[in-house]
C-alpha cells in the first residue's frame, strides 16, 4: 500500500476546493495524501491562485507533510497520480445562464443538470472529460477518476463506455439525505442505512433504518423531506408520497411538480435572476473571503452553495478504495444487471460496497413500479444524449430531447436545440465540424 499518495484536482480553482482540502486534512491518518496538484485553465488562473493560496494556508496550519502545486499544465500534473477528481464547468457560469434561460423561452424547465440545460452541459463537458481520460490512460493508467462534474451520471456513463479509465461518479444528494436524517433523529450517520434506487438526480430512497429500526413509513408522512439550496421548496403532495412508498430525490420535483417549478423559475428570474446569477454572487463573496490572508480554514459560507458536501463524498470514496474498507456508499456505477429493466452498461445511482478494486453495486430490495417508467424514459434520453455528445449528431440530439419527459413537443425541441447549439458554438466543435 502506497504511503505517498498523489491527488490531482482538475478544476482546482473551483470554490469547492477548500472543502476537499479540508477533507484531506481531516482524513490524513487513514488517507496519507502527500502531494495535491490543483489544475485549471488559463481563464481560471486568477481563481486558481486565490483558492490555491488558501489551500496552502490550510495545509500550513494543519502542520501535515502535504505539498500543494498550482498549474495550468494538465499533462504534467497527471504523471504518477493515484487519484484524479474533476470539478469543472466548461463554459463557466455564463453557459449555465444559457442552460437556465433558453428553455424557459420555450415553456420548458431551465436547469443545469435536468432537461435541455442538462443536455447542453453534457455536450460541453463529455468531450473535454474524454480528452482528460486519454491523458489518464497514457500518464497514470492505474489512477481512479472520481467525477463530480455534472451531469454526473451521464458523464460517468460516457467515461465508462468510451475510455478504459477506472471511474466513479459522485453526487452530494445521498450525503445530504444522511445529514438530514442524522439531524432529524439526532443519530450519527454511521447508525443510519438508506437504500437508494435510480439515476443521478433521479433517485428514490426505498429503505431507511435508524439503529436497525425501519423508519420509511414514518418518514413518508414528513411532507418536507430533504432538499437543497438550488431547488425551490414546494411541499410534496402527501397522498402521492404515501402511495409511492419511497422518498423521492428533491430533483424529482422537476418531474412531479413541473408546472409549479416552471412558474417559480419564471418568477425567480424577475426577482433575483437565474440560479447561475445567484451562484455568481455567492462565488464572488466566497472569493473575497478566500483572498483574506488571515483565513486558514473553509468558510461556513461555502455551505450555501448547492453542491456542498461533494468533496466529502469524494474523500470518502478515495479513502475506502485506498483502505479496502468495504463500507457502503451511494455511487454512480455501471448497472451490471442491478436494475434489470436497464442496459447493463447504463450508469445508475445505487448503494455499493467499496473495495480496493472499486465499487460493487448491491442488489436493490425494491424499485417502485411507479418509478420504473420514469427511470427508463430518462435513461433513454441520457443514452441518446451521450451518443450525440461524442458524435456531434444533431439528429440524435433531437431524438434525445424528444424522449425527455419534460419536453412536450418535437417542433419546440428542434427550435430550442438549434438556438442552444448556436449559443454554445464555441464549446461544441463536434456539432460544427
Amino acid at each position: 500500500m502506497r504511503k505517498n499518495l498523489k491527488v490531482v484536482v482538475i478544476g482546482g480553482g473551483s470554490s469547492y476546493t477548500p472543502e476537499i482540502i479540508e477533507g484531506f486534512i481531516l482524513n490524513f491518518d487513514s488517507f496519507p495524501v502527500r502531494e495535491i496538484v490543483l489544475v485549471d485553465i488559463p481563464e481560471g488562473l486568477e481563481k486558481l491562485n486565490i483558492v490555491g493560496n488558501l489551500a496552502k494556508r490550510m495545509i500550513e496550519k494543519s502542520g501535515l507533510p502535504i505539498t500543494i502545486e498550482l498549474t495550468l499544465n494538465r499533462r504534467e500534473a497527471l504523471v504518477g497520480a493515484d487519484f484524479v477528481t474533476t470539478q469543472m464547468r466548461v463554459g463557466l457560469l455564463k453557459a449555465r445562464i444559457w442552460d437556465e434561460t433558453i428553455p424557459l423561452k420555450y415553456g420548458i424547465i431551465g436547469q443545469e443538470t435536468t432537461g435541455p440545460g442538462g443536455m447542453m452541459k453534457a455536450f460541453r463537458t463529455i468531450p473535454v472529460l474524454l480528452d482528460i481520460c486519454r491523458d489518464i490512460e497514457e500518464l497514470c493508467p492505474d489512477a481512479w477518476l472520481l467525477n463530480f462534474t455534472n451531469p454526473a451520471g451521464m458523464v460517468t456513463e460516457a467515461i465508462l463506455k468510451h475510455s478504459n479509465v477506472k471511474s466513479i461518479g459522485l453526487c452530494n444528494s445521498p450525503i445530504a439525505a444522511y445529514k438530514w436524517l442524522s439531524e432529524l433523529y439526532q443519530t450519527p450517520a454511521r447508525d443510519i442505512y438508506c437504500e437508494f434506487v435510480g439515476l443521478n438526480h433521479l433517485h428514490w430512497i426505498t429503505q431507511v433504518r435508524i439503529n436497525g429500526e425501519e423508519k420509511l413509513e414514518e418518514l413518508l408522512a414528513n411532507r418536507e423531506g430533504y432538499s437543497a439550496k438550488n431547488v425551490p421548496q414546494f411541499d410534496w403532495n402527501a397522498n402521492f408520497i404515501a402511495s409511492l412508498g419511497a422518498i423521492p430525490s428533491y430533483y424529482l420535483k422537476y418531474f412531479y411538480l413541473t408546472k409549479e417549478l416552471l412558474e417559480e423559475q419564471l418568477l425567480s428570474i424577475d426577482k433575483e435572476g437565474t440560479r447561475a446569477e445567484v451562484v455568481k454572487r455567492l462565488e464572488d463573496e466566497l472569493f473575497e473571503l478566500y483572498k483574506d490572508l488571515n483565513l486558514t480554514e473553509k468558510p461556513k459560507q461555502l455551505e450555501k452553495r448547492g453542491g456542498a458536501y461533494y468533496s466529502e463524498a469524494a474523500v470518502n470514496a478515495m479513502k475506502s478504495i485506498y483502505n479496502d474498507t468495504r463500507d457502503i456508499q451511494t455511487l454512480n456505477v455501471r448497472n451490471q444487471g442491478v436494475l434489470d429493466f436497464l442496459p447493463a452498461d447504463a450508469s445508475i445511482e445505487v448503494n455499493c460496497v467499496v473495495t480496493n478494486q472499486g465499487p460493487i453495486p448491491l442488489p436493490v430490495s425494491n424499485v417502485p413500479t411507479a418509478a420504473k417508467g420514469l427511470i427508463h424514459a430518462v435513461k433513454t434520453y441520457e443514452q441518446l444524449a451521450i451518443e450525440a455528445a461524442v458524435t456531434g449528431d444533431r439528429g440524435i440530439a433531437l431524438q434525445a430531447l424528444a424522449n425527455h419527459p419534460l419536453v412536450h413537443s418535437v417542433n419546440v425541441a428542434e427550435a430550442m436545440l438549434d438556438e442552444m447549439l448556436l449559443k454554445n458554438k464555441d464549446y461544441l466543435p463536434l456539432f460544427f465540424k
